[in-house]
């Protein structure tokens, strides 16, 4: 069982405080190079999320019989049988979609987020705890990426969920600025992806420097303000 002070911990780990791309800055290929369409970082996310996930639950599951010599090519072993039935679920349900992310599925067995969250987090934890720590640090990639991937289309082209048609041929993409709009191409290629992740990481160490600020720790005190006078 997990309580809820536990829970909570491991939900703002994954999702903020060790954010993958964040904080760890793990995972840079696909972080960088899929990342052309919100659509595509939103897809390679979930797919992660899965592996993660399980992958997880079953090291967390087995890590009193895995030897500790052998622990990383059976770590290794699990990743990749998982990854396998991710790449062919894609093949054969979003095959457009599987031909636009090409090599980056397969390249989940070595992603440094998962093999980092299976050493560090599932090797000594409980099965549940792991299950659930997959989840949220793949949530904490999901929002980055989602959100890398909106500002690069939107720069980029003016359009947002370009592709979406590949998951849900219904849907159009939307196009939020003027049909007539140049685009930034520096925002699609990968200088404009590393220029907007520093940007997020910047915003995020600054809301948690204003964070902080309001809210000092017990050791902490804010200075008293200088009262000026007339000779200062």
């Amino acid at each position: 069982m997990i309580n809820r002070e536990e829970f909570r911990q491991i939900r703002d780990n994954g999702i903020w405080q060790q954010n993958t791309s964040l904080v760890q800055i793990l995972g840079l290929c696909p972080l960088l190079a899929v990342t052309t369409n919100l659509v595509n970082g939103v897809m390679l996310s979930l797919a992660t999320i899965i592996v993660m996930a399980i992958a997880n639950l079953a090291v967390a599951s087995l890590r009193n019989l895995i030897p500790h010599e052998i622990r990383i090519p059976v770590f290794i072993l699990i990743v990749a049988a998982l990854v396998t039935v991710v790449d062919l679920v894609f093949n054969a349900q979003f095959h457009e979609l599987y031909l636009v992310l090409g090599i980056f599925i397969p390249l989940i067995v070595t992603n440094c987020i998962v093999l980092a969250r299976v050493e560090a987090f599932a090797n000594k934890n409980p099965p549940l705890q792991s299950l659930i720590d997959g989840v949220f640090m793949g949530v904490g990639m999901l929002w980055t990426l989602a959100l890398l991937g909106g500002l690069r289309e939107l720069i980029g082209g003016g359009t947002l969920f370009a592709g979406i048609d590949m998951v849900f041929p219904a849907l159009q993409p939307l196009q939020l600025l003027p049909a007539d709009y140049p685009g930034l191409l520096l925002a699609i290629l990968p200088p404009g992806a590393f220029i907007l992740l520093g940007c997020l990481i910047a915003w995020k160490n600054w809301v948690e420097a204003r964070v902080a600020a309001r809210n000092p720790g017990p050791g902490q005190h804010q200075a008293p303000p200088v009262a000026l006078t007339d000779g200062a």
